[in-house]
């Protein structure tokens, strides 16, 4: 499971990553190259230049709020179900919180759905 926390927590750190070339370093890292992220807003983002820009765009409306994870509901096989939160950095605040469905592949992730 441990192994399953660490990507979920890098997969967030991707989210709030500031710096382009960083959060390109990051998702070269952390996601497969034919990855996947869909959500309400979303209807389907492909590859890693693709959600470096959404992600660019989420920080424009969001301003200085990060991403933490909540609670880790249920991992089976390559796939994972948790929570998160949007707030202030260093305050347990939340201003948004949902849920993501990820799965893995080759020990990276390959695919994110979420609700929120």
């Amino acid at each position: 499971m441990s192994e399953t926390v660490d990507l979920i927590t890098q997969y967030l750190e991707i989210w709030n990553e500031r710096d382009d070339a960083r959060r390109d370093a990051l998702i070269k890292a952390v996601l497969t190259e034919d990855s996947t992220y869909s959500d309400p807003d979303y209807a389907r983002i492909e590859g890693h230049a693709a959600l470096s820009t959404a992600i660019a765009n989420a920080h424009e409306k969001f301003g200085t709020l990060v991403f933490t994870l909540g609670e880790v509901i249920g991992a089976h096989h390559d796939t994972v179900l948790f929570t998160w939160r949007l707030g202030p950095a260093g305050s347990d605040e939340a201003v948004a919180t949902g849920h993501d469905v990820m799965e893995f592949a080759a020990g990276r992730v390959h695919r994110v759905v979420g609700y929120f």
